[in-house]
C-alpha cells in the first residue's frame, strides 16, 4: 500500500472511531438519567481501540480522535468530564480547573504521557480548557472503553447502563451509572426520580 493509501486508510479508520463514539455518547445519555452538572468518568484504551492487548499499543491520534469527541457530546449535554489515566499513574484523573474546584477535588502534580498515562488522558490534557490531575472521582457515571476498570471512581451503587452498540474499534465497552442509597426498611418509600 502506498503512503498515500496508508494515509488515507488511516483518516477513515480515526472517522469511524470518532463516529462511533459520538454513537456511544448518544446511546448512553439516553439511559443514563444524568442532570446537567453531573460527572461522567471515561477509562479508554488506545490499544484496545486497535485490537491489540491493552497497555501496548498507545496511539495519540486514537485518544484525540475519541476523546475530543466524547468530550464535546458531553459538554454540549452540560456535564462534567474526568478523564482516567492508566495504572502508571494509578489511575488518576484529568478534569477541567474549574469542575475540579467544584467537587471540591485536590490537584495532584502529574502530566500525561502516551506511555505514562495513556493516549486518551494526554488528549485530555490537550484539549481540555485549564486541565489538572486529581487522585480520585465520585462520578455519578462512567464509560470504560477497553476494560481500563473505572469503578473506583464512581459512587457507591453503581447500575449497569447497556448500549446497544457496546464496541469502539476492538475495544470493549461497559457503561455504568449510580443510583443514591435506597435506605430504610419495608415501610419506606422511594422516589422513583432517584433510581
Amino acid at each position: 500500500m502506498c503512503q498515500y493509501e496508508k494515509d488515507n486508510h488511516e483518516k477513515k479508520e480515526y472517522e469511524k472511531v470518532r463516529s462511533d463514539a459520538v454513537r456511544v455518547i448518544a446511546e448512553f445519555l439516553e439511559q443514563a438519567k444524568l442532570r446537567k452538572g453531573d460527572l461522567v468518568v471515561i477509562g479508554c484504551s488506545t490499544s484496545e481501540i486497535a485490537e491489540q492487548h491493552i497497555g501496548s499499543c498507545s496511539n495519540a491520534a486514537l485518544g484525540e480522535a475519541v476523546f475530543t469527541a466524547m468530550y464535546e457530546e458531553l459538554r454540549h449535554a452540560g456535564l462534567a468530564v474526568a478523564a482516567q489515566c492508566c495504572e502508571h499513574l494509578n489511575r488518576a484523573l484529568i478534569m477541567t480547573a474549574a469542575d475540579a474546584g467544584r467537587f471540591g477535588y485536590e490537584e495532584v502534580n502529574v502530566v500525561p504521557q502516551p506511555k505514562a498515562g495513556g493516549s486518551f488522558s494526554t488528549a485530555a490534557w490537550k484539549y481540555m480548557e485549564d486541565p489538572v490531575a486529581v487522585e480520585r472521582v465520585q462520578a455519578h457515571a462512567g464509560i470504560d472503553i477497553g476494560d481500563t476498570l473505572i469503578g473506583m471512581h464512581l459512587k457507591p451503587v453503581a447500575v449497569p447502563v447497556r448500549i446497544e452498540h457496546p464496541v469502539i474499534g476492538g475495544a470493549h465497552i461497559v457503561c455504568a451509572r449510580t443510583r443514591a442509597k435506597y435506605i430504610g426498611g419495608e415501610r419506606a418509600h422511594y422516589n422513583e426520580e432517584l433510581e
